[in-house]
């Protein structure tokens, strides 16, 4: 049974992972391994790689394929044009949300 967390981290972990992406290029398991390093422990390493998929497809993110110490090359994604503008109206949107959210939470008290 998912949690309220989960549910609302549905919502919101594409803007969560552009928001990684603006920082810095990375690959799959650097970002899981940055979410849980955040508090995000309950987010499977599948979530993430059907996530970066989905942004890819969308044209939110540029990938290379970076040779790797361990195995085959990686897929590093980098945030490009479109990506940044989609994280743009991500934050809008959160601050609209996180605001009205704020005043509910004080008028009930």
């Amino acid at each position: 049974m998912a949690t309220p967390m989960t549910e609302m981290l549905k919502g919101t972990l594409e803007g969560v992972v552009l928001a990684i992406l603006t920082v810095r290029p990375a690959y799959g398991y650097e970002i899981t391994a940055r979410l849980r390093e955040d508090g995000f422990t309950d987010i499977a390493e599948g979530t993430i790689y059907a996530l970066l998929n989905r942004i890819e497809q969308r044209g939110y993110v540029d990938v290379a394929k970076v040779a790797s110490e361990k195995g085959p090359p990686r897929k590093v994604y980098s945030l490009n044009a479109a990506g940044a503008e989609a994280l743009d109206t991500f934050w809008r949107s959160w601050s609209f949300l996180s605001e009205r959210l704020e005043q509910l939470r004080h008028e009930g008290k």
